[in-house]
């Protein structure tokens, strides 16, 4: 199998494995940054494993850059996951696209085409039906940190992808080693049930760790928009394990929201393999 059509599968199965952290989130009875603070020591230490004799740490600005942008996806989504729902959490956190076909050209030399504008105005206008649900004071909180999601999501990918030609293990590695940093304090909370520290397990070692370790081979080998479009999974199956596994579902404007912030980015997606005119 060529190495573009495996590493879609591989970006495709991270996506598969990310969903279900949703889910597994709302199980975990414990102060978020807690969560987020455990689940990232025990990837780190599953990445430094799956890797070890192979990790060559160098702390350039591009590297510290992709880092600084997984701490803060990871500590923003876990944050919002708790304030508000999953499906806001997930589906706010995947406006990264926007950021990523209006910074991608310009830092990776990777052209965004004139329909992506469209595309980028509908998505825009997406995200703004998230606001329009009838929310708590804490939803509505939530909401905003899962913009900030979206734009750490974008900074990571983007980093990671100026490293296509370096190993960019080693720097999700040091954003897990930030965030648990970022978590200590919040440790010392009431501990988590077993099933809890079930979850943790689960979170950090196979959501986390052996996803990543799929996805630093992947995105050496595709653009930034195309590997965050085939993320674009995610946010579609997230809600689906966390209504079914937890019993919450989005209101109706977030729902609308997201469809039209997935229609958009599926279209945007498939236009390619449709040979869609430049003017649309």
């Amino acid at each position: 199998m060529p190495d573009k059509s495996k590493a879609i599968l591989l970006m495709a199965a991270t996506a598969l494995i990310w969903s279900s952290g949703g889910l597994a989130i709302k199980l975990v009875e414990w102060n978020p940054m807690a969560i987020t603070g455990v689940r990232s020591l025990l990837a780190a230490a599953t990445l430094a494993a799956l890797f070890r004799g192979r990790l060559r740490f160098r702390f350039s600005g591009i590297a510290l850059g992709a880092a600084a942008g997984y701490a803060g996806l990871l500590i923003t989504n876990v944050a919002a996951t708790k304030l508000t729902t999953s499906a806001n959490a997930i589906l706010l956190a995947y406006t990264a696209p926007v950021y990523v076909a209006l910074l991608a050209p310009r830092l990776l030399g990777e052209k965004t085409r004139r329909s992506d504008w469209l595309f980028i105005l509908v998505t825009v206008g997406g995200m703004c039906l998230f606001f329009m649900d009838r929310l708590s004071p804490s939803g509505l909180w939530g909401n905003i940190i899962a913009v900030g999601t979206g734009m750490s999501y974008a900074a990571f990918t983007l980093c990671m992808r100026a490293q296509k030609d370096a190993s960019p293990v080693e720097s999700v590695i040091l954003g897990h080693l930030l965030t648990g940093v970022c978590g200590l304090p919040f440790l010392f909370s009431a501990a988590p049930s077993g099933s809890g520290w079930a979850g943790l397990l689960y979170l950090g070692i196979i959501q986390q760790g052996v996803s990543l370790a799929l996805y630093t081979w992947a995105i050496k080998r595709l653009g930034a928009l195309e590997a965050i479009l085939i993320m674009m999974l995610e946010p579609i199956l997230n809600p689906l394990l966390v209504a079914v596994g937890y019993g919450e579902l989005p209101g109706a404007w977030a729902v609308t929201g997201g469809i039209v912030v997935i229609g958009a980015v599926t279209l945007r997606a498939v236009g390619p393999a449709l040979r869609l005119p430049s003017r649309f």
